[in-house]
C-alpha cells in the first residue's frame, strides 16, 4: 500500500476528542510520516501547525487540513536556522497562545559507507536530524514549563538503536536523539512533561522507495511481519505517547514489525 492510499484511508476514520483543544506543532509534516502523524493527531481533535522547509509544501497541507475541517496552520521553517525557529513559534503562539505537543520529525539521510561519507553529509545529518530537535524543543520547553505540562515525541529510528551499515550518519544522529529524549524526561518530569522517542524501522514512504525494488525484497525477508510499515503505524505510536493521561516518559518504542527481535 502506498503513502498516498494510507492517507486517504485516514481521511475516513472517526474523529475523536482524545487531544481536544491541544495544540500540536510537527516539523517536517509537509508530506510522509510528518503528514501521517499530523493527520492522525487532528483526528483526535488537536490543532495542528504544519512545519516544513519547503513553504509551499506547508501551506498545500495545511489548506488540505482545514478543507477536511481540520483546525490547522502553516508555519515554515528551516529547523536548523534559529531564527527561523523563533519566528515559527511566534506564529504558533500568536494564533493559539499554547504548545502541548511536539513532534521532532524533520530529518533528511545522505548514506554512504562510513571511509566514503564526506564531512559535509556528516554534518548534514546530525544538523537536521539531531541539532534541529534541540533548536526546536528549547524554546517550545519554555512555554510548555509555564504551562505546567507538555509532550515531547522525536522521531528516531532503528537505526540509532541497532546501527545500520552505509547509515553512519543517521544512526549517530538518531542514538543522539534518543540521549536527548531520555535526558529531557529527567529533567522536566516535575513539570509534567514527558518526553518519548519513536523509532520506525523500514517504512514506505518515498526515501525508502529510493532504495530500489531488489533492497527493498531483501529488507522485508527480515521483517517477521513481513511487510514494510506504513506511515500510520508510526503516528498510532505518536498518538500513544501524546495521550493527556500519559504516565510513560524517557522511553523508546520500536515500530519495526519485530526486525531485530
Amino acid at each position: 500500500m502506498s503513502t498516498s492510499s494510507v492517507l486517504s484511508t485516514e481521511k475516513t476514520m472517526e474523529k475523536s476528542d482524545l487531544l481536544k483543544d491541544m495544540v500540536a506543532v510537527v516539523t517536517g509534516s509537509g508530506r510522509g510520516i510528518g503528514k501521517a502523524i499530523a493527520t492522525v493527531l487532528a483526528q483526535a481533535g488537536a490543532k495542528i501547525v504544519i512545519n516544513d522547509i519547503n513553504v509551499d509544501l506547508s501551506k498545500a497541507t495545511a489548506e488540505e487540513f482545514k478543507s477536511q475541517g481540520f483546525d490547522a496552520i502553516d508555519a515554515p521553517c528551516n529547523v536548523t536556522v534559529s531564527e527561523q525557529i523563533e519566528k515559527m513559534v511566534e506564529t504558533v503562539m500568536n494564533k493559539y497562545g499554547r504548545i502541548d505537543i511536539l513532534v521532532n520529525n524533520a530529518g533528511i539521510t545522505r548514506d554512504d559507507l562510513f571511509m566514503r561519507m564526506s564531512e559535509e553529509h556528516w554534518q548534514a545529518v546530525i544538523d537536521t536530524n539531531l541539532t534541529s530537535a534541540f533548536k526546536v524543543t528549547q524554546p517550545v520547553l519554555k512555554i510548555m514549563s509555564k504551562q505546567r505540562r507538555g509532550r515531547i515525541i522525536n522521531i528516531a529510528s532503528t537505526s540509532g538503536v541497532h546501527g545500520n551499515p552505509g547509515q553512519v550518519n543517521y544512526a549517530a544522529a538518531k542514538a543522539g536523539l534518543i540521549g536527548f529524549t531520555k535526558t529531557v524526561a529527567l529533567e522536566y518530569a516535575t513539570r509534567n512533561i514527558t518526553s518519548n522517542a519513536v523509532a520506525p524501522g523500514f517504512i514506505d514512504t518515498d526515501m525508502t522507495k529510493a532504495l530500489g525494488e531488489d533492497k527493498i525484497k531483501k529488507v522485508v525477508e527480515r521483517i517477521p511481519l513481513g511487510r514494510m510499515g506504513l506511515p500510520e503505524d508510526i503516528a498510532q505510536a505518536v498518538l500513544f505517547f501524546a495521550g493527556p493521561g500519559s504516565y510513560v516518559t524517557g522511553q523508546v518504542i520500536e515500530v519495526s514489525g519485530g526486525l531485530y527481535t
